[in-house]
């Protein structure tokens, strides 16, 4: 079993799936080798020698795709999944509804396509969960950002000039990355309110000293994953009014609802930016989904009226020292899975295997959808 590990090539993307700790423990369960593209882990401050210190080989980029088992970041493109070698395994994030051409070519290539993804919220796979890993980051990032953005300070400061008000933040969803915003927010001294339509979720949220907003409707009950569950348009339009009232009243706004499987749903209306006052911050985490704001646009920064709307993407990119090592772990215990006396071993009697391979032999493993009944939609769940 030779296993490839190749250069990232989305212009925005810094992490490299495999580290040279996991490239150890990947050589130590039985793999034959570790090839590494030259180069591949440069911009997450891993230079190849370090690669070489255990065990692994440095190869061209041809060498890398070449491999029996390929291990990535990103979705590959058409071109990329090309050079995948018929009847190899690939193991990254694929999204392939969003990346339907390069996922046609993995079928018809043979390859067994596991997507990171599709890792089921359950307790024994909570170490393969690389949404969490990377939510987790993103939340904190995106706090960040938005305090580099804001003209103002986040802590209350007595100074001998006077006093500084401290910096008002709401957070919409209470999943990872929310929680993560939550409490970094508070660490840099904000005033921080969460809303989330899990009240379940209250408990977190006050625990790291924010004030949780909820309806006073009822929402649907969470899934089997936790996530909220299917709610009515009723609910929505009662959400959306809740948060009109807050995000008027704060200085930044942090959204990180997602659906599950679904386009993000937009909860801050145009009228609801335009409330803001002039140097506020919105910063759209469900962006690269559609995005929670009315206004937010992938990849850019847009000024209305004086309130800045980010919508920045791939988050974790912009932490990719920490970002590589948590994602090369949660790959490391996901193909320990896969993988028997080092070789490929598929159990599809195995939850997670079975859910997490998408293709395999040719064949579309996917489950269709449930259809979202007539009448309502999806709320967001606030995970990523």
């Amino acid at each position: 079993m030779r296993v490839g590990v190749p250069k990232e090539t989305r212009p925005d993307e810094r992490r490299v799936a495999v580290t040279p700790e996991t490239a150890r423990k990947l050589l130590d369960a039985g793999v034959d080798e570790v090839a590494v593209e030259n180069g591949a882990g440069r911009t997450a401050a891993v230079p190849d020698e370090e690669y070489r210190e255990e065990d692994a080989r440095i190869v061209s980029a041809d060498e890398a795709w070449s491999a029996d088992l390929v291990l990535k970041v990103q979705p590959p493109g058409p071109a990329e999944a090309e050079r995948l070698r018929e009847g190899a395994a690939l193991v990254c994030f694929l999204y392939p509804d969003a990346n339907a051409d390069a996922y046609a070519t993995l079928l018809d290539r043979r390859v067994t396509a596991v997507a990171m993804e599709s890792v089921p919220r359950i307790a024994r796979a909570q170490k393969m969960d690389a949404l969490s890993s990377m939510a987790n980051i993103a939340g904190y990032k995106a706090v960040l950002e938005a305090a580099n953005a804001f003209g103002r300070f986040f802590p209350l400061l007595m100074t001998a000039a006077g006093t500084v008000t401290p910096a008002h933040v709401l957070v919409i969803g209470a999943g990872v990355a929310g929680l993560s915003a939550i409490a970094t927010a508070r660490r840099l001294g904000a005033v921080t309110r969460a809303f989330d339509p899990r009240s379940a979720v209250r408990d977190q949220v006050e625990s790291l000293g924010a004030r949780f907003l909820e309806l006073e409707l009822e929402a649907a009950e969470e899934t089997e994953g936790g996530y909220a569950g299917m709610q009515t348009e009723e609910f929505l339009e009662a959400e959306r009014k809740l948060l009109a009232e807050h995000v008027a009243e704060v200085d930044v706004v942090v959204s990180s609802a997602l659906v599950h499987g679904r386009e993000a749903p937009v909860l801050i209306t145009e009228p609801m930016v335009r409330s803001m006052e002039p140097g506020s911050i919105v910063v759209d985490l469900a962006v690269e989904q559609g995005g929670n704001c009315a206004l937010s646009r992938p990849g850019e920064t847009v000024d209305v009226d004086g309130v800045t709307v980010m919508g920045l993407t791939n988050l974790p990119s912009r932490l990719p020292v920490h970002a590589s090592q948590l994602y090369a772990r949660n790959v490391l215990a996901l193909v320990g899975e896969l993988l028997e006396e080092g070789e490929l071993a598929l159990d599809f009697a195995d939850e997670v295997v079975d859910r997490v391979t998408i293709a395999h032999e040719g064949r579309d493993r996917r489950e269709e959808p449930e259809p979202v009944p007539a009448g309502e939609t999806a709320l967001p769940e606030g995970e990523e």
